[in-house]
């Protein structure tokens, strides 16, 4: 060590902005000639605190040649620029991560140990914290995978998730909220469910995420109408105003560590039964709800494949929501195609939009699924009685009151537009004439997200051939929607790669 050096392992830097976007990862950047790695043995890779006018990060060290970077500079990433609230030129104070003290924690679930309220707060407090590498969070979630975690265990890694982020709180109840699990594409029935439930009288204060692999989140397709980015004061101002929002859950600091457990697993496609309950039900009680219903969708290329492995994340829903005192109602619905014609931000907004003016060709199956949503949460949060719920939220929708709470929800999240779909397109056509077998909503997400959805709001697939279906040869199954004829021909490519997206039975 050299006699100068701190006794921490530190070292100095000017902070430069380098205006990289490194996504969920904090990095920073030196210039592989500097002194931290030439002498102090700072490599590529390392895990470093970064400190500066008194704030911190944990960050990721990455190495740059070729004089981009002065030698006594240190650049950041756009999010570790945002964490730090730096300035170009001040001085950044960069020390070796510590380890996470409860990776030890992680070992022990991994020999099967049980998951304890203490051990769960630890890992997922260091893993908020940025303390924890992707490799050591791959490591947590699969020794959650699959059913190795019991009751107690996932109620524990719930609260853990609820303490590590921002919990809200609201005057009265019931406050009611609903998620689907997933896996199906266009199944965009929030932005009907939230008016419907809102101008009927309830409180509905709906936080949603964007999309991480699908083409469109809930927030995707929202922002495509209005502001959906609300701190805690708008978010609150708008549900007391308007008695519900649909928000972006990210903006309020929801259950913040199992963002980060999102982000690692999808890649690995670890969608555990218990990993599952902890996610959705710490987001619901950060948000302050009281009476939550949950949607499984069942299908072959859905999330939840089988009506069994949907009963067993059902009673996990309903046993861990009870130790927490939420009101949980599950319905098993069918996941076998897409809900609606519209794939992507803009083309699923346009769905809602169209239901929402009881346009006479908007798509009745999104019509009817959001319908019979509606009416099962109007009776779990009791502004209906049971079996009356339906006939309440069909008479809100036809009468236009949904539609008025809509554009006002809209209106007080920062104005309302109307969207506008990708100008270029292509047809994807049937080879043979016959009925629609079988819909694979797997790739034909794979074809709305090559379009550019969602990072082009107006890219994704219209879909034409449900269920059931009667086609002849040429008939027009799906249309791909894009922004850009790059995206356009990739989309493209990977339909004709994949005929049989849609299964036709010869007659």
């Amino acid at each position: 060590m050299r006699n100068d050096a701190p006794v921490d392992g530190s070292f100095c830097a000017s902070a430069q902005r380098l205006g990289i976007d490194s996504g969920d990862a904090a990095v920073l950047y030196l210039d592989a000639r500097h002194a931290a790695c030439t002498i102090d043995g700072f490599s590529a890779g390392a895990r470093v605190r970064v400190c500066a006018q008194g704030r911190s990060t944990i960050a990721q060290l990455n190495l740059v040649h070729g004089g981009i970077l002065k030698p006594d500079h240190a650049g950041l990433s756009e999010l570790a620029w945002r964490r730090l609230g730096a300035l170009d030129g001040c001085e950044l104070r960069v020390q070796p991560a510590p380890s996470p003290r409860s990776f030890p924690m992680v070992r022990s679930k991994i020999y099967g140990q049980d998951l304890s309220v203490d051990a769960a707060r630890a890992i997922v407090g260091d893993i908020a914290a940025g303390l924890y590498s992707d490799i050591e969070i791959a490591a947590f979630i699969t020794a959650c995978a699959g059913k190795r975690l019991k009751v107690d265990e996932v109620f524990a890694l719930t609260g853990a998730m609820v303490q590590a982020g921002t919990r809200l709180e609201w005057p009265g109840t019931p406050v009611v909220d609903k998620h689907c699990v997933g896996g199906l594409p266009g199944n965009r029935t929030t932005l009907l469910v939230v008016p419907i439930v809102a101008a009927c009288g309830l409180t509905i204060p709906k936080t949603s995420s964007r999309s991480i692999t699908s083409p469109a989140g809930t927030a995707d397709a929202m922002e495509t109408l209005a502001p959906v980015a609300l701190d805690t004061a708008r978010m609150r101002r708008v549900v007391e105003q308007e008695g519900g929002c649909i928000a972006w859950g990210g903006a309020v600091d929801l259950s913040p560590a199992d963002d980060i457990l999102i982000r690692v697993s999808r890649p690995l496609d670890f969608d555990g039964e218990a990993t599952m309950v902890a996610s959705v039900l710490s987001k619901k009680l950060a948000a302050g709800a009281t009476h939550v219903l949950i949607d499984i969708p069942v299908g072959p290329s859905a999330k939840v494949r089988s009506e069994a492995a949907a009963e067993s994340l059902s009673r996990m829903f309903l046993a861990v929501g009870r130790a927490y005192g939420l009101s949980v109602r599950t319905v098993i619905s069918d996941g076998r195609q897409p809900v609606g014609r519209g794939i992507g931000p803009a083309l699923e907004a346009l769905d809602a939009l169209a239901v929402l003016r009881n346009h006479p060709d908007a798509p009745q199956d999104l019509r009817e699924r959001a319908l019979a949503l509606a009416g099962e949460l109007l009776e779990l949060g009791g502004k209906a009685e049971a079996g009356a719920g339906l006939a309440m939220a069909r008479a809100t929708l036809a009468s236009g009151a949904a539609l008025r709470k809509f554009e006002a929800i809209c209106a007080a999240q920062g104005g309302m537009r109307v969207p506008e779909a990708g100008a270029r397109r292509y047809a994807v056509l049937a080879a043979r004439s016959g009925q629609v077998a079988t819909v694979d909503n797997r790739h034909l997400a794979r074809v709305a997200k090559l379009a550019g959805a969602p990072q082009d709001p107006g890219a994704g697939v219209l879909f034409h051939a449900p269920l059931g279906r009667p086609v002849r040869v040429g008939d027009v199954l799906y249309t791909i929607c894009a922004e850009s004829p790059g995206a356009l021909a990739r989309a493209v490519s990977h339909a004709a790669a994949h005929p049989d997206i849609v299964g036709i039975l010869e007659s």
